[in-house]
C-alpha cells in the first residue's frame, strides 16, 4: 500500500513521499498519513478498497462531494486534494489536506493545553453547525433523506432482530413515538457531529470536523442533539455539549449565525441519539460473540449498552 501511495503521488503531483503510514484511528475507514517534502496529506478509503454491501456509509465519493461543498461556504473541514475515479488504482476514496490538532475527547477535556480554549468550544460548534444547515440542497445532490420515524423504525428493527428483551429501550421507543417533532425543512446534517470528530487545536478551537460518511438530509437538529448524548460528554457529563460546553452556549451561536433552534425537537434528538447508541452497543455484542471480532475494544464497546439504559432513565426523567 505504501508503494501504490507513493507511485500515485509522483505520478500525479510530481511529489514524493517522504513516509507514509497507517493511522489507527478510525473504526470504519483506513486512513493514511502522507508526509511529502511540503505539505502533509490524509488519505481515506474503505478497508480494503471495498464497501461493504451492508454499509450506512454514504461513500468515499459523496463523502468527499459533502466536505467540498462546504469548504467554498468557509466550515472548517480539511481541503480536499483529490477524489480517487474508477481507473486508478486507490478507487475508491480520497485524499484531503492534513490539519493540524487534537481529536481525543479524553485530552481535549483534561489536559491542561486545552484549558483556555475548552470553554470556547460549544459556541463555536453552533456557529459551524449554523453554516453546516444553510447549505444549499443543489451543493450536496445524491445525498439521502432521514426523518425521525424513519430511524425510530430502524433501530427498531435492528432491536427486535437482536433477540434479548430491553424493557428501558422498548420504553424509549414509545417515549419517542409519542413526542415526534412536527416537520421541519430538511437541511445537510452531518449525521456524526461529535466530540471525537471534531480536530481540536489548543490554541483556536475548532480547527476541523470530520468523518462526514453518515451525512445525509434530514432534521438539523439532529446535529444538535447527537453531541449532546451522554456518551460523546466523556465522563464531564455536567457539559452536555460534548463535555466541554452548556446547551445555551450552543444554540445561542447556532441562532446568531443564522439557525433557528427548536429545543423540543434538539431534546427529542438527544434522547433518539442516546438510544441508536446503546443499539450499537447490542449490535457490537453480536459481532464479538459471533466471532467476527473477538477484541477487548468490540466486548467493552457492547458492554456499554448498560449505560445507555441509565442514561435514558435519566433523561426521561429530566435529570440530564
Amino acid at each position: 500500500m505504501e508503494e501504490r501511495i507513493s507511485s500515485f503521488f509522483e505520478a500525479r503531483f510530481n511529489q514524493q513521499a517522504v513516509s507514509c503510514r497507517k493511522l489507527s484511528g478510525g473504526a470504519s475507514q483506513e486512513t493514511w498519513m502522507i508526509d511529502c517534502e511540503d505539505h502533509s496529506y490524509i488519505l481515506r478509503r474503505p478497508p480494503g478498497g471495498v464497501i461493504p454491501e451492508d454499509a450506512r456509509s454514504i461513500g468515499p465519493e459523496k463523502e468527499a462531494m459533502v466536505m467540498a461543498a462546504c469548504h467554498t461556504q468557509s466550515i472548517s473541514v480539511p481541503e480536499i486534494i483529490h477524489i480517487f475515479t474508477p481507473d486508478e488504482d486507490l478507487y475508491p476514496g480520497y485524499i484531503m489536506r492534513f490539519v493540524a490538532g487534537e481529536t481525543l475527547a479524553h485530552k481535549i477535556l483534561r489536559d491542561a493545553a486545552f484549558d483556555a480554549i475548552r470553554p470556547k468550544l460549544a459556541q463555536q460548534c453552533g456557529e459551524m453547525l449554523a453554516r453546516i444547515h444553510a447549505i444549499p440542497h443543489t451543493e450536496v445532490a445524491g445525498l439521502v433523506r432521514s426523518d425521525a420515524i424513519s430511524e425510530i423504525d430502524r433501530y427498531h428493527k435492528i432491536l427486535r432482530h437482536h433477540g434479548h428483551p430491553h424493557p428501558v429501550f422498548e420504553l424509549a421507543f414509545q417515549w419517542l413515538r409519542e413526542h415526534v417533532p412536527s416537520n421541519r425543512p430538511t437541511t445537510l446534517v452531518h449525521g456524526d457531529f461529535r466530540n471525537g470528530n471534531l480536530i481540536i487545536d489548543h490554541q483556536d478551537g475548532l480547527a476541523a470536523i470530520i468523518d462526514w460518511e453518515l451525512s445525509h438530509l434530514g432534521d438539523p437538529m439532529e446535529d444538535l442533539g447527537w453531541i449532546c448524548v451522554p456518551s460523546w460528554r466523556f465522563g464531564e457529563i455536567q457539559h452536555p455539549v460534548g463535555g466541554f460546553g452548556l446547551r445555551d452556549d450552543l444554540y445561542a451561536a447556532y441562532e446568531a449565525a443564522g439557525g433557528t433552534i427548536d429545543r423540543e425537537a434538539a431534546r427529542f434528538w438527544e434522547i433518539l441519539g442516546t438510544l441508536k447508541w446503546g443499539i450499537m452497543c447490542l449490535v457490537m455484542i453480536d459481532v464479538f460473540t459471533s466471532g467476527l471480532d473477538r477484541s477487548v475494544e468490540r466486548a467493552a464497546i457492547g458492554r456499554r449498552s448498560s449505560e445507555t439504559e441509565m442514561d435514558l432513565l435519566l433523561m426521561l426523567e429530566g435529570e440530564i
